[in-house]
Protein backbone atom coordinates (compact mmCIF):
# COMPACT_ATOMS: atom_id res chain seq x y z
CA UNK A 1 0.00 0.00 0.00
CA UNK A 2 2.86 2.35 0.79
CA UNK A 3 4.31 1.76 -2.68
CA UNK A 4 0.94 2.60 -4.27
CA UNK A 5 0.82 5.81 -2.26
CA UNK A 6 4.31 6.77 -3.41
CA UNK A 7 3.33 6.13 -7.05
CA UNK A 8 0.19 8.25 -6.64
CA UNK A 9 2.20 11.11 -5.18
CA UNK A 10 4.75 10.77 -8.01
CA UNK A 11 2.02 10.92 -10.64
CA UNK A 12 0.60 14.05 -9.03
CA UNK A 13 4.03 15.69 -9.11
CA UNK A 14 4.47 14.77 -12.79
CA UNK A 15 1.02 16.12 -13.66
CA UNK A 16 1.79 19.36 -11.83
CA UNK A 17 5.08 19.65 -13.72
CA UNK A 18 3.36 19.03 -17.04
CA UNK A 19 0.68 21.53 -16.10
CA UNK A 20 3.38 24.09 -15.34
CA UNK A 21 5.03 23.50 -18.71
CA UNK A 22 1.69 23.90 -20.52
CA UNK A 23 0.95 27.14 -18.69
CA UNK A 24 4.41 28.48 -19.61
CA UNK A 25 3.81 27.59 -23.27
CA UNK A 26 0.45 29.38 -23.16
CA UNK A 27 2.12 32.40 -21.58
CA UNK A 28 4.78 32.47 -24.33
CA UNK A 29 2.08 32.14 -27.01
CA UNK A 30 0.08 34.97 -25.47
CA UNK A 31 3.16 37.18 -25.34
CA UNK A 32 3.90 36.43 -29.00
CA UNK A 33 0.29 37.24 -29.96
CA UNK A 34 0.43 40.48 -28.00
CA UNK A 35 3.70 41.43 -29.71
CA UNK A 36 2.23 40.70 -33.16
CA UNK A 37 -0.90 42.67 -32.34
CA UNK A 38 1.15 45.65 -31.15
CA UNK A 39 3.30 45.51 -34.31
CA UNK A 40 0.24 45.34 -36.57
CA UNK A 41 -1.37 48.27 -34.77
CA UNK A 42 1.81 50.32 -35.20
CA UNK A 43 2.10 49.55 -38.93
CA UNK A 44 -1.56 50.40 -39.53
CA UNK A 45 -1.08 53.76 -37.80
CA UNK A 46 2.03 54.46 -39.87
CA UNK A 47 0.16 53.39 -43.02
CA UNK A 48 -2.75 55.76 -42.41
CA UNK A 49 -0.44 58.73 -41.96
CA UNK A 50 1.90 57.78 -44.81
CA UNK A 51 -0.72 56.94 -47.46
CA UNK A 52 -2.53 60.21 -46.74
CA UNK A 53 0.28 61.99 -48.61
CA UNK A 54 -0.94 63.09 -52.05
CA UNK A 55 2.48 62.57 -53.67
CA UNK A 56 2.62 58.97 -52.40
CA UNK A 57 -0.92 58.29 -53.68
CA UNK A 58 -0.02 59.72 -57.09
CA UNK A 59 3.25 57.75 -57.36
CA UNK A 60 1.56 54.41 -56.58
CA UNK A 61 -1.44 55.12 -58.85
CA UNK A 62 0.62 56.21 -61.88
CA UNK A 63 2.94 53.22 -61.67
CA UNK A 64 -0.04 50.84 -61.54
CA UNK A 65 -1.70 52.11 -64.74
CA UNK A 66 -2.64 49.13 -66.97
CA UNK A 67 -1.40 46.74 -64.27
CA UNK A 68 -3.17 44.60 -61.74
CA UNK A 69 -3.04 46.49 -58.45
CA UNK A 70 -3.90 44.57 -55.29
CA UNK A 71 -3.83 45.76 -51.66
CA UNK A 72 -2.47 43.62 -48.86
CA UNK A 73 -4.05 43.57 -45.43
CA UNK A 74 -1.13 42.48 -43.20
CA UNK A 75 -1.26 38.73 -43.92
CA UNK A 76 -3.74 38.46 -46.79
CA UNK A 77 -4.23 40.00 -50.24
CA UNK A 78 -7.37 41.65 -51.57
CA UNK A 79 -9.49 40.25 -54.40
CA UNK A 80 -8.12 39.75 -57.91
CA UNK A 81 -8.23 41.09 -60.52
CA UNK A 82 -8.34 44.66 -59.27
CA UNK A 83 -7.06 48.07 -60.34
CA UNK A 84 -6.71 51.59 -58.98
CA UNK A 85 -9.16 53.99 -60.64
CA UNK A 86 -8.03 57.15 -58.85
CA UNK A 87 -5.04 58.18 -56.73
CA UNK A 88 -7.40 58.60 -53.77
CA UNK A 89 -8.15 54.84 -53.90
CA UNK A 90 -4.84 54.33 -52.10
CA UNK A 91 -6.05 56.23 -49.03
CA UNK A 92 -9.51 54.65 -49.16
CA UNK A 93 -7.98 51.17 -49.06
CA UNK A 94 -5.59 52.21 -46.26
CA UNK A 95 -8.58 53.31 -44.17
CA UNK A 96 -10.02 49.83 -44.70
CA UNK A 97 -6.84 48.26 -43.31
CA UNK A 98 -4.54 47.99 -46.36
CA UNK A 99 -0.88 48.08 -45.34
CA UNK A 100 0.85 47.67 -48.72
CA UNK A 101 0.17 47.65 -52.46
CA UNK A 102 1.33 45.13 -55.07
CA UNK A 103 1.12 45.12 -58.86
CA UNK A 104 1.80 42.87 -61.84
CA UNK A 105 4.82 42.86 -64.13
CA UNK A 106 2.42 42.49 -67.05
CA UNK A 107 0.50 45.34 -68.69
CA UNK A 108 -3.06 44.58 -69.75
CA UNK A 109 -5.52 46.00 -72.28
CA UNK A 110 -8.28 45.71 -69.68
CA UNK A 111 -7.21 44.60 -66.22
CA UNK A 112 -10.70 43.79 -64.95
CA UNK A 113 -11.33 41.31 -67.79
CA UNK A 114 -8.54 39.02 -66.56
CA UNK A 115 -9.93 35.76 -65.24
CA UNK A 116 -8.59 32.50 -63.88
CA UNK A 117 -10.89 30.75 -66.36
CA UNK A 118 -8.95 32.12 -69.32
CA UNK A 119 -6.24 30.00 -70.91
CA UNK A 120 -2.72 31.07 -71.86
CA UNK A 121 -3.65 31.97 -75.44
CA UNK A 122 -6.45 34.27 -74.26
CA UNK A 123 -4.20 35.94 -71.69
CA UNK A 124 -1.50 36.42 -74.35
CA UNK A 125 -4.01 38.33 -76.49
CA UNK A 126 -5.05 40.50 -73.54
CA UNK A 127 -1.45 41.37 -72.60
CA UNK A 128 -0.05 44.63 -74.02
CA UNK A 129 3.45 43.96 -72.76
CA UNK A 130 5.49 43.45 -69.61
CA UNK A 131 8.23 45.10 -67.61
CA UNK A 132 11.29 43.03 -66.73
CA UNK A 133 11.53 42.88 -62.94
CA UNK A 134 14.81 41.63 -61.48
CA UNK A 135 14.18 40.71 -57.84
CA UNK A 136 17.33 40.49 -55.71
CA UNK A 137 16.72 38.92 -52.31
CA UNK A 138 19.90 37.94 -50.48
CA UNK A 139 20.12 36.93 -46.82
CA UNK A 140 22.61 39.73 -46.24
CA UNK A 141 21.75 43.33 -47.07
CA UNK A 142 25.34 44.31 -47.90
CA UNK A 143 25.63 41.38 -50.32
CA UNK A 144 22.33 42.41 -51.94
CA UNK A 145 23.82 45.86 -52.58
CA UNK A 146 26.79 44.40 -54.46
CA UNK A 147 24.46 42.03 -56.34
CA UNK A 148 22.36 44.99 -57.49
CA UNK A 149 25.46 46.87 -58.65
CA UNK A 150 26.66 43.77 -60.55
CA UNK A 151 23.31 43.35 -62.33
CA UNK A 152 23.26 47.04 -63.28
CA UNK A 153 26.78 46.81 -64.72
CA UNK A 154 25.66 43.80 -66.76
CA UNK A 155 22.59 45.64 -68.07
CA UNK A 156 24.69 48.62 -69.11
CA UNK A 157 27.18 46.40 -70.93
CA UNK A 158 24.23 45.15 -73.01
CA UNK A 159 23.13 48.64 -73.94
CA UNK A 160 20.39 49.05 -71.33
CA UNK A 161 20.88 52.52 -69.89
CA UNK A 162 17.40 53.35 -68.61
CA UNK A 163 16.13 51.27 -65.70
CA UNK A 164 14.54 51.81 -62.32
CA UNK A 165 16.11 50.88 -58.97
CA UNK A 166 14.22 50.61 -55.70
CA UNK A 167 14.68 49.20 -52.22
CA UNK A 168 12.30 46.29 -51.59
CA UNK A 169 11.44 47.48 -48.09
CA UNK A 170 13.33 44.71 -46.27
CA UNK A 171 16.67 43.21 -47.42
CA UNK A 172 16.52 43.27 -51.21
CA UNK A 173 16.31 45.32 -54.37
CA UNK A 174 14.06 45.58 -57.41
CA UNK A 175 15.56 46.57 -60.76
CA UNK A 176 13.06 47.27 -63.54
CA UNK A 177 13.58 47.47 -67.31
CA UNK A 178 10.43 48.99 -68.87
CA UNK A 179 8.45 47.40 -71.69
CA UNK A 180 9.31 50.33 -73.98
CA UNK A 181 12.95 49.14 -74.06
CA UNK A 182 12.08 45.76 -75.60
CA UNK A 183 11.73 44.94 -79.30
CA UNK A 184 8.15 44.20 -80.25
CA UNK A 185 9.12 41.20 -82.41
CA UNK A 186 11.99 38.74 -82.34
CA UNK A 187 12.37 35.85 -84.81
CA UNK A 188 8.91 36.69 -86.20
CA UNK A 189 7.36 36.19 -82.76
CA UNK A 190 5.49 38.86 -80.79
CA UNK A 191 7.54 39.56 -77.67
CA UNK A 192 4.44 40.45 -75.62
CA UNK A 193 3.38 36.80 -75.93
CA UNK A 194 6.75 35.50 -74.68
CA UNK A 195 5.88 35.88 -71.00
CA UNK A 196 7.12 34.40 -68.71
CA UNK A 197 9.56 32.42 -70.91
CA UNK A 198 11.61 35.40 -72.10
CA UNK A 199 12.00 37.16 -68.72
CA UNK A 200 13.05 33.85 -67.16
CA UNK A 201 15.72 33.35 -69.80
CA UNK A 202 16.96 36.91 -69.33
CA UNK A 203 17.19 36.51 -65.54
CA UNK A 204 19.01 33.17 -65.93
CA UNK A 205 21.42 34.74 -68.40
CA UNK A 206 22.08 37.70 -66.10
CA UNK A 207 22.81 35.29 -63.23
CA UNK A 208 25.60 33.72 -65.26
CA UNK A 209 26.86 36.97 -66.72
CA UNK A 210 26.97 38.83 -63.38
CA UNK A 211 28.50 36.26 -61.05
CA UNK A 212 32.15 37.16 -61.76
CA UNK A 213 31.35 40.85 -61.30
CA UNK A 214 29.71 40.11 -57.95
CA UNK A 215 32.68 38.04 -56.81
CA UNK A 216 35.09 40.89 -57.62
CA UNK A 217 32.97 43.35 -55.63
CA UNK A 218 32.68 41.01 -52.65
CA UNK A 219 36.41 40.28 -52.55
CA UNK A 220 37.11 44.00 -52.16
CA UNK A 221 35.26 43.82 -48.83
CA UNK A 222 37.59 41.31 -47.16
CA UNK A 223 35.63 41.05 -43.93
CA UNK A 224 32.39 40.32 -45.75
CA UNK A 225 34.07 37.85 -48.11
CA UNK A 226 35.57 35.85 -45.23
CA UNK A 227 32.26 35.73 -43.38
CA UNK A 228 30.53 34.46 -46.52
CA UNK A 229 33.11 31.71 -46.94
CA UNK A 230 32.40 30.55 -43.40
CA UNK A 231 28.64 31.07 -43.28
CA UNK A 232 27.40 30.16 -46.75
CA UNK A 233 25.33 26.98 -46.86
CA UNK A 234 26.64 26.33 -50.36
CA UNK A 235 30.32 27.10 -49.91
CA UNK A 236 32.98 24.70 -51.12
CA UNK A 237 35.82 24.11 -53.56
CA UNK A 238 35.02 25.86 -56.82
CA UNK A 239 35.67 24.99 -60.45
CA UNK A 240 37.50 28.06 -61.77
CA UNK A 241 36.48 27.18 -65.32
CA UNK A 242 32.72 27.69 -64.83
CA UNK A 243 32.79 29.28 -61.33
CA UNK A 244 30.37 26.68 -59.91
CA UNK A 245 30.87 24.84 -56.61
CA UNK A 246 32.32 21.38 -57.25
CA UNK A 247 31.09 18.15 -55.67
CA UNK A 248 33.38 16.42 -53.18
CA UNK A 249 33.96 12.71 -53.75
CA UNK A 250 36.15 9.94 -52.38
CA UNK A 251 37.76 7.08 -54.27
CA UNK A 252 37.92 4.20 -51.79
CA UNK A 253 40.03 1.13 -52.40
CA UNK A 254 38.85 -1.98 -50.55
CA UNK A 255 40.59 -5.34 -50.36
CA UNK A 256 39.51 -8.77 -49.23
CA UNK A 257 41.67 -9.82 -46.22
CA UNK A 258 41.53 -13.53 -47.08
CA UNK A 259 44.98 -14.72 -48.21
CA UNK A 260 43.61 -17.01 -50.89
CA UNK A 261 41.43 -14.23 -52.34
CA UNK A 262 42.79 -10.65 -51.94
CA UNK A 263 40.16 -9.23 -54.32
CA UNK A 264 40.45 -5.46 -54.79
CA UNK A 265 37.46 -3.17 -55.39
CA UNK A 266 37.22 0.59 -55.90
CA UNK A 267 34.20 2.72 -55.01
CA UNK A 268 33.48 6.33 -55.98
CA UNK A 269 31.09 7.91 -53.49
CA UNK A 270 30.10 11.40 -52.26
CA UNK A 271 32.63 12.25 -49.55
CA UNK A 272 30.09 12.63 -46.76
CA UNK A 273 28.73 9.12 -47.38
CA UNK A 274 31.96 7.15 -47.31
CA UNK A 275 33.53 7.52 -43.88
CA UNK A 276 34.30 3.99 -42.73
CA UNK A 277 34.34 2.67 -39.20
CA UNK A 278 37.40 0.77 -37.97
CA UNK A 279 35.76 -2.55 -38.79
CA UNK A 280 35.31 -1.50 -42.43
CA UNK A 281 31.59 -0.74 -42.20
CA UNK A 282 30.02 2.43 -43.58
CA UNK A 283 28.20 5.04 -41.50
CA UNK A 284 24.89 3.27 -42.07
CA UNK A 285 26.29 0.10 -40.50
CA UNK A 286 26.56 -1.86 -43.73
CA UNK A 287 29.86 -3.56 -44.43
CA UNK A 288 31.03 -4.19 -47.98
CA UNK A 289 31.51 -7.88 -48.78
CA UNK A 290 33.90 -9.46 -51.24
CA UNK A 291 32.19 -10.36 -54.50
CA UNK A 292 34.30 -13.54 -54.73
CA UNK A 293 34.20 -15.07 -51.25
CA UNK A 294 31.71 -12.85 -49.36
CA UNK A 295 34.26 -11.97 -46.68
CA UNK A 296 34.03 -8.45 -45.18
CA UNK A 297 36.22 -6.03 -47.14
CA UNK A 298 38.83 -3.78 -45.52
CA UNK A 299 39.81 -0.24 -46.49
CA UNK A 300 43.24 0.07 -48.11
CA UNK A 301 43.15 3.73 -49.13
CA UNK A 302 40.81 6.66 -49.49
CA UNK A 303 41.52 9.55 -51.86
CA UNK A 304 39.43 12.71 -51.82
CA UNK A 305 38.84 14.57 -55.10
CA UNK A 306 36.55 17.23 -56.58
CA UNK A 307 34.25 16.81 -59.55
CA UNK A 308 32.61 19.57 -61.62
CA UNK A 309 29.37 18.29 -63.10
CA UNK A 310 29.16 21.23 -65.49
CA UNK A 311 32.60 20.87 -67.09
CA UNK A 312 32.80 17.09 -66.51
CA UNK A 313 36.32 17.31 -65.05
CA UNK A 314 37.80 16.22 -61.72
CA UNK A 315 40.87 17.09 -59.68
CA UNK A 316 42.52 13.66 -60.09
CA UNK A 317 43.72 14.71 -63.54
CA UNK A 318 47.00 16.64 -63.28
CA UNK A 319 45.91 19.28 -65.80
CA UNK A 320 42.29 19.57 -64.69
CA UNK A 321 43.32 19.82 -61.03
CA UNK A 322 44.52 23.38 -61.73
CA UNK A 323 40.91 24.37 -62.44
CA UNK A 324 39.85 23.92 -58.81
CA UNK A 325 40.21 26.62 -56.15
CA UNK A 326 42.65 26.06 -53.34
CA UNK A 327 40.17 26.82 -50.56
CA UNK A 328 36.45 26.94 -49.83
CA UNK A 329 34.52 29.58 -51.77
CA UNK A 330 30.93 30.81 -51.35
CA UNK A 331 28.39 29.94 -54.05
CA UNK A 332 28.02 33.14 -56.06
CA UNK A 333 24.66 32.00 -57.45
CA UNK A 334 23.39 31.83 -53.88
CA UNK A 335 24.70 35.31 -53.10
CA UNK A 336 23.06 36.86 -56.20
CA UNK A 337 19.71 35.98 -54.68
CA UNK A 338 17.85 35.82 -58.01
CA UNK A 339 14.85 33.52 -58.31
CA UNK A 340 13.74 32.59 -61.83
CA UNK A 341 10.62 30.84 -60.52
CA UNK A 342 9.20 34.12 -59.23
CA UNK A 343 8.96 35.32 -62.85
CA UNK A 344 5.54 33.80 -63.47
CA UNK A 345 2.15 34.70 -64.96
CA UNK A 346 0.31 37.34 -62.92
CA UNK A 347 3.10 37.46 -60.33
CA UNK A 348 2.77 40.50 -58.07
CA UNK A 349 5.54 42.62 -56.58
CA UNK A 350 5.56 45.52 -54.15
CA UNK A 351 4.86 48.85 -55.83
CA UNK A 352 7.29 51.73 -55.45
CA UNK A 353 6.59 53.68 -52.25
CA UNK A 354 4.51 50.90 -50.72
CA UNK A 355 5.25 50.03 -47.10
CA UNK A 356 6.65 46.67 -46.01
CA UNK A 357 4.73 44.88 -43.23
CA UNK A 358 7.82 43.37 -41.57
CA UNK A 359 9.80 46.59 -41.30
CA UNK A 360 7.31 49.48 -41.72
CA UNK A 361 9.83 50.90 -44.21
CA UNK A 362 8.94 52.29 -47.64
CA UNK A 363 9.98 50.71 -50.94
CA UNK A 364 11.80 53.85 -52.04
CA UNK A 365 13.27 54.62 -55.47
CA UNK A 366 16.93 55.66 -55.58
CA UNK A 367 19.64 56.44 -58.12
CA UNK A 368 22.12 53.67 -58.94
CA UNK A 369 24.94 55.74 -57.43
CA UNK A 370 23.19 55.64 -54.03
CA UNK A 371 22.99 51.85 -53.68
CA UNK A 372 26.22 51.17 -51.77
CA UNK A 373 25.69 54.05 -49.34
CA UNK A 374 22.00 53.28 -48.76
CA UNK A 375 20.84 52.45 -45.23
CA UNK A 376 17.45 51.44 -43.85
CA UNK A 377 16.92 54.85 -42.30
CA UNK A 378 16.78 56.26 -45.84
CA UNK A 379 13.50 54.31 -46.25
CA UNK A 380 11.85 55.83 -43.18
CA UNK A 381 8.34 56.88 -44.35
CA UNK A 382 8.83 60.28 -42.74
CA UNK A 383 11.91 60.96 -44.91
CA UNK A 384 10.56 59.69 -48.26
CA UNK A 385 11.15 61.91 -51.30
CA UNK A 386 9.32 60.86 -54.49
CA UNK A 387 11.27 59.89 -57.62
CA UNK A 388 9.91 58.09 -60.73
CA UNK A 389 10.56 54.33 -60.86
CA UNK A 390 9.55 53.90 -64.51
CA UNK A 391 12.22 55.55 -66.72
CA UNK A 392 11.85 56.83 -70.27
CA UNK A 393 13.51 54.11 -72.31
CA UNK A 394 14.66 54.24 -75.91
CA UNK A 395 12.99 51.86 -78.43
CA UNK A 396 14.84 48.52 -78.77
CA UNK A 397 17.25 49.52 -76.01
CA UNK A 398 17.08 45.99 -74.57
CA UNK A 399 17.31 44.16 -77.92
CA UNK A 400 20.96 43.20 -77.44
CA UNK A 401 20.09 41.75 -74.02
CA UNK A 402 17.15 39.77 -75.43
CA UNK A 403 19.23 38.29 -78.25
CA UNK A 404 22.08 37.38 -75.88
CA UNK A 405 19.69 35.68 -73.44
CA UNK A 406 17.97 33.68 -76.20
CA UNK A 407 21.31 32.63 -77.70
CA UNK A 408 22.55 31.56 -74.27
CA UNK A 409 19.40 29.51 -73.63
CA UNK A 410 19.68 27.84 -77.04
CA UNK A 411 23.38 27.11 -76.52
CA UNK A 412 22.67 25.64 -73.09
CA UNK A 413 19.91 23.47 -74.54
CA UNK A 414 22.16 22.16 -77.31
CA UNK A 415 24.96 21.52 -74.82
CA UNK A 416 22.59 19.53 -72.62
CA UNK A 417 21.56 17.40 -75.59
CA UNK A 418 25.16 16.56 -76.40
CA UNK A 419 25.71 15.45 -72.81
CA UNK A 420 28.35 18.08 -72.05
CA UNK A 421 26.66 19.64 -69.03
CA UNK A 422 25.38 18.51 -65.70
CA UNK A 423 21.67 18.22 -65.18
CA UNK A 424 21.41 16.12 -68.33
CA UNK A 425 17.98 14.59 -68.76
CA UNK A 426 17.82 11.00 -67.58
CA UNK A 427 16.00 10.24 -70.84
CA UNK A 428 19.19 10.93 -72.82
CA UNK A 429 22.52 9.12 -72.84
CA UNK A 430 26.01 10.49 -73.34
CA UNK A 431 25.67 10.40 -77.13
CA UNK A 432 22.44 12.40 -76.94
CA UNK A 433 20.30 9.41 -77.98
CA UNK A 434 16.74 9.63 -76.78
CA UNK A 435 15.47 6.93 -74.46
CA UNK A 436 11.98 5.56 -74.76
CA UNK A 437 9.37 7.26 -72.56
CA UNK A 438 8.88 5.49 -69.26
CA UNK A 439 5.44 4.04 -68.58
CA UNK A 440 4.82 4.48 -64.87
CA UNK A 441 2.31 2.36 -62.97
CA UNK A 442 0.65 5.14 -60.97
CA UNK A 443 -0.35 2.77 -58.17
CA UNK A 444 3.27 1.64 -57.63
CA UNK A 445 4.99 5.01 -58.01
CA UNK A 446 7.86 5.38 -55.52
CA UNK A 447 8.13 9.02 -54.46
CA UNK A 448 11.49 10.34 -53.27
CA UNK A 449 11.32 11.43 -49.60
CA UNK A 450 11.62 15.11 -50.59
CA UNK A 451 8.66 14.86 -52.97
CA UNK A 452 6.68 13.01 -50.29
CA UNK A 453 7.42 15.82 -47.83
CA UNK A 454 6.24 18.49 -50.28
CA UNK A 455 3.06 16.52 -51.09
CA UNK A 456 2.09 16.67 -47.40
CA UNK A 457 1.54 20.41 -47.81
CA UNK A 458 3.56 23.56 -47.22
CA UNK A 459 3.48 26.22 -44.55
CA UNK A 460 3.51 29.94 -45.40
CA UNK A 461 6.72 30.10 -47.43
CA UNK A 462 7.85 28.19 -50.48
CA UNK A 463 4.47 27.22 -51.97
CA UNK A 464 5.27 28.56 -55.45
CA UNK A 465 8.67 26.89 -55.58
CA UNK A 466 7.14 23.67 -54.30
CA UNK A 467 4.51 23.89 -57.05
CA UNK A 468 7.23 24.25 -59.68
CA UNK A 469 9.08 21.20 -58.32
CA UNK A 470 5.92 19.07 -58.28
CA UNK A 471 4.71 20.07 -61.75
CA UNK A 472 8.17 19.41 -63.22
CA UNK A 473 8.36 16.06 -61.43
CA UNK A 474 5.01 14.72 -62.65
CA UNK A 475 5.42 16.24 -66.12
CA UNK A 476 8.78 14.46 -66.50
CA UNK A 477 7.08 11.16 -65.62
CA UNK A 478 4.59 11.59 -68.50
CA UNK A 479 1.58 12.41 -66.35
CA UNK A 480 -1.16 14.04 -68.41
CA UNK A 481 -2.23 17.63 -67.88
CA UNK A 482 -5.49 16.41 -66.33
CA UNK A 483 -3.63 14.11 -63.92
CA UNK A 484 -1.23 16.87 -62.86
CA UNK A 485 -4.11 19.31 -62.38
CA UNK A 486 -5.96 16.86 -60.12
CA UNK A 487 -2.83 16.13 -58.07
CA UNK A 488 -2.04 19.82 -57.62
CA UNK A 489 -5.60 20.58 -56.54
CA UNK A 490 -5.36 17.86 -53.87
CA UNK A 491 -1.93 19.08 -52.77
CA UNK A 492 -3.09 22.71 -52.56
CA UNK A 493 -5.81 21.75 -50.07
CA UNK A 494 -3.08 20.50 -47.70
CA UNK A 495 -1.20 23.82 -47.73
CA UNK A 496 -1.62 26.01 -44.67
CA UNK A 497 -2.53 28.85 -47.04
CA UNK A 498 -3.66 27.46 -50.41
CA UNK A 499 -2.41 29.11 -53.58
CA UNK A 500 -4.98 30.72 -55.86
CA UNK A 501 -6.50 28.23 -58.29
CA UNK A 502 -5.80 30.58 -61.19
CA UNK A 503 -2.09 30.70 -60.37
CA UNK A 504 -1.84 26.90 -60.29
CA UNK A 505 -3.77 26.62 -63.56
CA UNK A 506 -1.49 29.11 -65.33
CA UNK A 507 1.66 27.30 -64.15
CA UNK A 508 0.38 23.92 -65.36
CA UNK A 509 -0.66 25.38 -68.72
CA UNK A 510 2.75 26.98 -69.18
CA UNK A 511 4.50 23.71 -68.37
CA UNK A 512 2.50 21.75 -70.94
CA UNK A 513 2.40 24.37 -73.71
CA UNK A 514 5.68 26.31 -73.72
CA UNK A 515 8.02 25.79 -76.71
CA UNK A 516 11.79 25.39 -76.81
CA UNK A 517 12.28 27.56 -79.89
CA UNK A 518 10.47 29.33 -82.69
CA UNK A 519 8.80 26.05 -83.62
CA UNK A 520 5.90 26.24 -81.18
CA UNK A 521 4.98 22.63 -81.84
CA UNK A 522 8.14 21.39 -80.13
CA UNK A 523 7.62 21.06 -76.40
CA UNK A 524 10.23 20.25 -73.81
CA UNK A 525 9.87 18.62 -70.42
CA UNK A 526 11.69 20.50 -67.69
CA UNK A 527 13.20 18.28 -65.00
CA UNK A 528 12.67 19.23 -61.37
CA UNK A 529 15.72 20.99 -59.87
CA UNK A 530 18.65 18.80 -58.82
CA UNK A 531 18.93 18.07 -55.11
CA UNK A 532 22.05 20.24 -54.76
CA UNK A 533 20.16 23.36 -55.87
CA UNK A 534 18.89 25.82 -53.23
CA UNK A 535 15.20 25.25 -54.10
CA UNK A 536 14.75 22.48 -51.55
CA UNK A 537 16.54 24.00 -48.56
CA UNK A 538 14.90 27.32 -49.41
CA UNK A 539 11.47 25.81 -48.70
CA UNK A 540 12.55 23.79 -45.67
CA UNK A 541 13.01 20.46 -47.47
CA UNK A 542 16.32 18.65 -46.85
CA UNK A 543 17.04 15.77 -49.27
CA UNK A 544 18.25 12.58 -47.59
CA UNK A 545 21.76 11.22 -48.12
CA UNK A 546 20.29 8.49 -50.30
CA UNK A 547 18.51 11.03 -52.51
CA UNK A 548 21.69 13.03 -52.99
CA UNK A 549 23.32 9.98 -54.58
CA UNK A 550 20.79 10.19 -57.43
CA UNK A 551 21.15 13.96 -58.05
CA UNK A 552 17.53 14.41 -59.20
CA UNK A 553 14.08 13.18 -58.05
CA UNK A 554 13.45 11.64 -61.48
CA UNK A 555 16.67 9.60 -61.31
CA UNK A 556 15.64 8.39 -57.85
CA UNK A 557 12.17 7.31 -58.97
CA UNK A 558 13.34 5.57 -62.14
CA UNK A 559 16.13 3.72 -60.36
CA UNK A 560 13.86 2.57 -57.56
CA UNK A 561 11.17 1.34 -59.95
CA UNK A 562 13.17 -0.03 -62.86
CA UNK A 563 16.90 -0.07 -62.10
CA UNK A 564 17.61 0.51 -65.79
CA UNK A 565 15.85 1.74 -68.92
CA UNK A 566 16.40 0.51 -72.42
CA UNK A 567 17.00 2.97 -75.21
CA UNK A 568 14.51 3.32 -78.03
CA UNK A 569 16.90 1.29 -80.20
CA UNK A 570 17.12 -1.39 -77.51
CA UNK A 571 20.89 -1.76 -77.68
CA UNK A 572 21.99 0.19 -74.60
CA UNK A 573 20.84 0.86 -71.10
CA UNK A 574 20.68 3.91 -68.91
CA UNK A 575 22.00 3.37 -65.41
CA UNK A 576 22.59 5.86 -62.62
CA UNK A 577 26.24 6.34 -61.90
Amino acid sequence: MAEEGDKSEGNEVNEQARGGEVSKEKEVDEQARDARAAKEAKIKLVALAYYSRKDVQKAIYEFCLKKEAVPRYMEGFGKRPDALEYPSDVMTLARNGATSFHCSEERWKNVLEISTDKGKDELDEMREGFDLLIDIDSKYFEVAKYAAVSIIESLEEHGVKNFGVKFSGNKGWHILVPWEAFPKEINNMEVRKMFPELPRKIVSYLMDYSKEKLEKHLKKDKGLWESLKKGSQSSGIRCEKCKNIASEFCLITLQCPMKNCRTVEQLKKPAKDVELEKDGSFKNGKRRKCVQCSSPMEEVSKVKFYFCGTCRIDSRDEIDSRNFSGGAMPDIYEQLGLDVILVSPRHLFRTPYSLHEKTALASVVINKSEILSFSHKDADPVRVFIKPFLPNAEPDEAKKLVVAALDSALSSSNSDKSGKTAGKSPTENNEGKKFADVNIDRSKLKYPPSIEAILKGMQDDGRKRALFILISYFRSLNFTEEEVTKLMEEWNKKNKKPLREGYIKSQIEWSFRHATDADASRQKKILPPNYDKPYYKGIGIHPTDEELKYKNPINYTIKKMFGSIKTSSGDKEYRDR
